[in-house]
C-alpha cells in the first residue's frame, strides 16, 4: 500500500517528558525502528508534529533579550529541520538491517495559508509544555502569549490557520515516485501567505500537522492516511471514569462526537476530510502498534 503516516508530537515525545535532545533522539530511534519494518512492505511518506519542540524554541528565543525573538515561521522551520534530521539519520541506521533500504530524505515544506483566516483572531493550537495555573498572572505579564487552561495546566496557544496549498508538492511527488522515503510537512509545514504579486511571505502561526497530512495524502492519491499518537485509539468520554475506545466510525458518526480541541479533534477532522475527498479510509492509533494498525487489528478506522 501507499501510505501517508503522520507522527504526532506526542508520539515523538511523551507527555510531561522534558524535550531534551537525548530523550528526543531515543523517541525518534524507537519510531524509526517501527517504521523501518513497514518500509519493507509499503510505500511511505512521513509527516510529523512539532508542538513540544517549537514551544521550547520559542522559550529559548524569548530568553535572549539582546535580540528580537524569531517569529514562529522561522521556529517552525528550525524544528522541522531538527526532527527531520533525526528521522533521516535513524531511519538510515535502522534500514541497514533490512533488504529494502529506501533512501530517506527530509524536505522543508511550506504550506500556504490565508492571512485572513479567522484562526488568527482566536489562537487555539497548543505548543510547548505545561505551566501551573497559579503562574497565569506572571506568564501574561512577562510575555505577549495567549494561554489555554487544560487538565494538565496552562499551555501556550498560537494561531493555526487551515492549510490551502503545499508549495513543494511536485517535488514530494517526484521523490515519492522515485522510491524515496520522503519526510515532509514537518510541524504541519512552514506557514506562508501569498502577497498581491503571488510572492510567499512567512507568517506567525503553526499549521495543524494532521490537516496538512490529510491535504498531502489527498494530493498524492495514497491508499490510506494513518495518524499516530500516544493513545491506542480514539476514545469517547476521554479523561472520564470509563472511556470507551471506538474501533470504527463513519465520517457522519465521527462528526457527532465531541473530542478535545487541542489533541484528538484535529486528527478526527483530518481523517474525515481525507475520507470525504478520496472515498478511502483513515486510521488513528498508537505508534507502538503501527503494524497492527496497518493490519486493521488496532486503532480507530474512519470510513465513508
Amino acid at each position: 500500500m501507499r501510505l501517508v503516516i503522520a507522527l504526532g508530537g506526542n508520539a515523538l515525545l511523551h507527555k510531561n517528558e522534558r524535550p531534551e535532545a537525548d530523550i528526543q533522539h531515543q523517541r525518534v530511534k524507537n519510531a524509526a525502528r517501527l517504521i523501518a519494518r513497514e518500509i519493507q512492505k509499503h510505500e511511505l511518506v512521513l509527516t510529523h508534529g512539532n508542538g513540544p519542540q517549537v514551544g521550547l524554541l520559542a522559550l529559548q528565543a524569548e530568553a535572549c533579550k539582546a535580540v528580537k525573538a524569531y517569529p514562529l515561521d522561522l521556529l517552525d522551520a528550525e524544528s522541522a529541520g531538527m526532527i527531520g534530521y533525526l528521522l533521516v539519520q535513524e531511519l538510515h541506521n535502522q534500514l541497514l538491517a533490512y533488504p529494502v533500504r529506501k533512501q530517506p530524505v527530509a524536505l522543508l515544506t511550506q504550506v500556504v495559508v490565508d492571512r485572513n483566516d479567522p484562526a488568527f483572531a482566536r489562537p487555539d493550537k497548543p505548543i510547548g509544555g505545561f505551566y501551573p495555573i497559579t503562574e497565569r498572572d506572571r506568564l501574561i505579564a512577562e510575555t505577549d502569549w495567549d494561554f489555554a487552561e487544560t487538565a494538565d495546566g496552562l499551555r501556550r496557544v498560537v494561531p493555526s490557520p487551515a492549510p490551502l496549498e503545499i508549495v513543494e508538492l511536485e517535488t514530494i511527488r517526484l521523490l515519492f515516485a522515485q522510491g524515496r522515503l520522503v519526510i515532509c510537512a514537518g510541524g504541519g509545514g512552514i506557514p506562508a501567505a501569498r502577497n498581491q504579486l503571488g510572492q510567499l511571505e512567512g507568517i506567525a502561526a503553526v499549521v495543524d500537522k494532521d490537516l496538512s497530512s490529510a491535504l498531502l495524502a489527498t494530493e498524492l492519491g495514497v491508499d490510506r492516511l494513518i495518524m499516530l499518537t500516544d493513545v491506542p485509539a480514539v476514545y469517547n468520554h476521554w479523561r472520564q471514569e470509563n472511556p470507551i475506545a471506538i474501533p470504527r466510525m463513519s465520517v457522519n458518526e465521527a462528526r457527532q462526537y465531541h473530542f478535545s480541541a487541542g489533541t484528538m479533534a484535529p486528527k478526527v477532522e483530518a481523517a474525515c476530510r481525507f475520507v470525504e475527498a478520496t472515498g478511502k479510509e483513515a486510521q488513528i492509533g498508537s505508534l507502538d502498534r503501527l503494524d497492527k494498525i496497518i493490519a486493521g487489528q488496532s486503532g480507530t478506522l474512519i470510513t465513508s
